[in-house]
């Protein structure tokens, strides 16, 4: 790995059938007065896409997400406002977490939760509760769009949010996760570090970027200090090696990994 010094990319063109998608960084304080912890969610094994991999709670927006966004987005662009639909519906699904939703109490959550994974549609939800979501509270910070041709390509928007209160056990959506963890970024690196879990590339790099915040509040003024651009990593040559790269004026800590190291997917 080296620090921040990559060239900035020549301008990136979103590849053909990328998939829109949406993750979820939920901060919490930590019991040990340290750093926030992060939800984690471990990808089953079973999974194309980065399977066994640790990553944010999230994944692909469907085409009811942008319905919810049109009815309940408040002005957000439409593409921003049905990721962060997509971010909150599933993290519901995988984790058993209400973030967002203000109205949906939290003996609640189970039910809906089972209606979402039984396929009763976001927004029908919504309507027959009379809810509102709180797509607000979701800070943007990234967006990124790998192209690795041994792996699916999705269009992933980020975004950090502060835990909500909750008492319940968290459990995962067995049919795509095996584990849940709370961890704060630098906890987590140091794990991957000692191959205890793994990370995939873009991952790894928010991580980083996340291990220079101490809590939420301080992530979230963190973010609004740098651009919300398409990152579309490519390789360079350097020093006779090959390496993964990305731009250097988004707030990453580090740019670049030697290619043969990298877990694209």
């Amino acid at each position: 790995m080296t620090d921040a010094t990559s060239p900035t990319a020549p301008p990136e063109v979103l590849p053909d059938g990328a998939i829109p998608a949406a993750t979820l960084v939920i901060m919490r304080p930590s019991d040990s007065g340290g750093a926030d912890e992060i939800l984690m969610v471990k990808r089953s094994a079973k999974m194309v896409f980065a399977a066994g991999a640790v990553v944010f709670p999230g994944g692909r927006v469907d085409p009811d997400d942008y319905r919810v966004a049109r009815l309940y987005g408040f002005g957000i662009d439409e593409a921003d406002g049905a990721a962060r639909v997509a971010a909150l519906r599933e993290t519901l699904e995988e984790t058993g977490l209400a973030v967002g939703w203000p109205g949906l109490a939290e003996e609640e959550v189970a039910d809906v939760r089972r209606a979402l994974l039984g396929g009763t549609l976001l927004s029908d939800i919504l309507a027959a509760r009379g809810d509102r979501i709180a797509l607000e509270s979701f800070v943007p910070f990234a967006r990124w769009c790998p192209n690795f041709k041994e792996a699916r390509t999705f269009d992933t928007r980020f975004y950090a949010v502060a835990a909500p209160p909750h008492s319940h056990e968290l459990t995962v959506e067995e049919a795509e996760h095996s584990h849940i963890f709370w961890a704060s970024a630098e906890a987590t690196l140091a794990m991957a570090d000692r191959g205890e879990l793994s990370v995939i590339f873009p991952t790894r790099r928010n991580l980083e970027r996340l291990a220079q915040a101490a809590d939420f509040t301080d992530f979230s003024a963190h973010s609004r200090q740098f651009p919300v651009e398409l990152v579309t990593p490519w390789i360079e040559d350097r020093d006779g090696q090959s390496h993964l790269c990305i731009p250097a004026h988004l707030g990453y800590p580090v740019t670049s990994e030697v290619f043969d190291r990298v877990r694209r997917g």
